[in-house]
C-alpha cells in the first residue's frame, strides 16, 4: 500500500480539482450551454470531460449535467449487504483511487458520484486517511460522511526481507493486533484449500508444506481485529505483487523445479549483503549441486536448528528469541529426523525447502547463478565490506582462511 513521507496518518488526502482546467475550453462550453439546447451527446461528452477533469464540476452548467447523467445513483445505495466492510484511504491516495476504491468494495454504483457530491458540496478537502467501517446499504452522502470522520484505528505492519515463517509471527505477537497469532501461523504452516486455490504461484508449493518462502514483506496497514485468513492474504498478496508468475514461468520454461529454485533463492537471502554477489553465491551452490558435493551451508543448518529450538520454546516467548543466531560448529548440529535433510554438512543434495522469503534479486539469482568462474567454496571476509572471498579449490578456500583470520 502507498504510502507517503512527508504526511501524516489523519492528513487530509483526498483533494478533488486540479490544474487540468482549460479556461477557453469552460469559457466555450458556457457560451455552448447558454446558447442551445443540448443533446445526448454533447450531454455525453461534458460529461466526459468532467470525469476526466473533476474541477469543471465546479461550472454550474457542467454540474447540471453531471447530475442530471449520474441520476438515481447520487442518492442510492451500492448495494443491500448490511455486512461492514472494513475500508481503507492510504496516505498519499489520489481521489480517483477512493472513489474507485468504493466502487470496487460494492459501496456505490458510480464512484464518480463521491467525486461529484464532493466538489458541489465544498468537502473536497476533507476526506481523511485512515480506515473506516461502512455498508453497502449506506447513501453515497452518508459515506461521504463518514469519510469526513475519524477513522477507526490500524496497525502498521512493517515486515523486512528476508524472515522467515516464525520471524514473522513473532513480530506479529509484539504489535496490538487483537488477532490470535498462533492461529495466523497455524494457517500459514497448514494452508486451506481455498488459500491453495486463489494463488496461482501456489500451485508450485508441494502437497502439505507450509507458505514458507511465499509471504511477502513490505509495510502496510491493517485492521486491529485482522483475522488470521485476511493476514496470511495480506502477506500472499505482497508476494504477487513483488513477484508474480514471471520467475515461476521462467522456471517452467527451462524445464526447473520452481520450488527449488525458491529455496536457493532463500538461501543466498541469507548469505548475500552485497547485491552483486548474489548471481555468484548461486553459482557456488550450483556448481556444488552439479558435482553432487555437500552444499554445507550454515544458514540451512541454523534454519534447521532454530526451528527444533522453537519447538520447545512457548509461542508467546518466540518474540524473544534470537533468529539465526551463528553456530560454532554448524557442521556437527544434530538436528531431529523430520529436520535432518537441512543438515548440508551432513548429505549432498538440495534441502527439503525454503528457509525464509527470498527478494526477487535472489530468485533471479537462483534462476541465472554465475557458475562461469567454477567457485566452489566461499566465506565472509569480516572486514566491514559484507563481501565474501571466493575459491575455486580447498587449497584456495583455506588460503582465504588464513588470510581473513578463521585459521592461524
Amino acid at each position: 500500500m502507498a504510502r507517503s513521507n512527508d504526511r501524516r496518518r489523519g492528513t487530509t488526502v483526498a483533494r478533488f480539482g486540479g490544474l487540468l482546467v482549460i479556461l477557453a475550453l469552460a469559457a466555450a462550453l458556457l457560451w455552448l450551454l447558454s446558447s442551445i439546447t443540448i443533446g445526448p451527446a454533447v450531454n455525453g461528452a461534458v460529461f466526459s470531460l468532467a470525469e476526466s477533469n473533476p474541477s469543471l464540476l465546479r461550472v454550474g452548467p457542467v454540474s447540471q449535467i453531471v447530475r442530471d447523467h449520474l441520476g438515481s445513483d447520487l442518492t442510492a445505495p451500492g448495494g443491500t449487504n448490511p455486512a461492514v466492510v472494513h475500508f481503507l484511504v492510504p496516505l498519499g491516495a489520489t481521489a480517483a483511487d477512493v472513489a474507485g476504491s468504493l466502487q470496487r468494495e460494492g459501496l456505490v454504483r458510480d464512484g464518480f458520484v463521491i467525486t461529484y457530491l464532493a466538489i458541489t458540496e465544498g468537502l473536497s478537502g476533507q476526506i481523511e486517511a485512515g480506515a473506516y467501517d461502512l455498508n453497502q446499504t449506506m447513501t453515497p452522502q452518508a459515506i461521504l460522511a463518514r469519510l469526513q470522520q475519524a477513522p477507526v484505528p490500524t496497525v502498521t505492519v512493517a515486515l523486512r526481507e528476508g524472515l522467515r515463517l516464525e520471524q514473522i509471527s513473532a513480530y506479529l505477537e509484539t504489535l496490538p493486533l487483537k488477532m490470535d497469532v498462533h492461529a495466523f501461523y497455524e494457517l500459514a504452516l497448514h494452508p486451506t484449500p481455498a488459500i491453495l486455490s486463489a494463488y496461482p504461484f501456489l500451485s508450485t508449493l508441494p502437497a502439505g508444506r507450509s507458505l514458507e518462502g511465499f509471504l511477502g514483506a513490505g509495510t502496510f496497514d491493517v485492521y486491529q481485529d485482522v483475522t488470521p485468513e485476511q493476514m496470511v492474504r495480506d502477506l500472499l498478496n505482497l508476494w504477487q505483487s513483488e513477484i508474480g508468475m514471471g520467475p515461476i514461468q521462467q522456471a517452467q520454461k527451462e524445464g526447473r523445479n520452481f520450488y527449488q529454485v525458491l529455496s536457493l533463492a532463500s538461501l543466498v537471502e541469507q548469505e548475500a549483503r552485497v547485491p552483486s554477489e548474489r548471481p555468484l553465491i548461486a553459482g557456488v551452490y550450483a556448481n556444488r549441486l552439479i558435482r553432487k558435493m555437500a552444499l554445507d551451508a550454515d544458514p540451512t543448518v541454523i534454519y534447521g536448528y532454530d526451528t527444533a529450538q522453537l519447538r520447545k520454546t512457548p509461542f508467546d516467548e518466540w518474540k524473544n528469541y534470537v533468529f539465526w543466531d551463528a553456530l560454532a560448529n554448524p557442521g556437527s548440529v544434530k538436528l531431529p529426523s523430520d529436520l535432518q535433510g537441512y543438515q548440508t554438512y551432513a548429505q549432498p543434495g538440495m534441502f527439503p525447502g525454503p528457509i525464509c522469503t527470498p527478494t526477487l534479486a535472489s530468485i533471479q539469482a537462483a534462476l541465472q547463478p554465475d557458475t562461469a568462474p567454477g567457485y566452489l567454496y566461499f566465506l565472509a571476509k569480516n572486514d566491514g565490506s559484507y563481501t565474501h572471498a571466493f575459491a575455486r579449490t580447498y587449497a584456495e578456500q583455506l588460503a582465504n582462511m588464513r588470510k581473513y583470520g578463521y585459521i592461524r
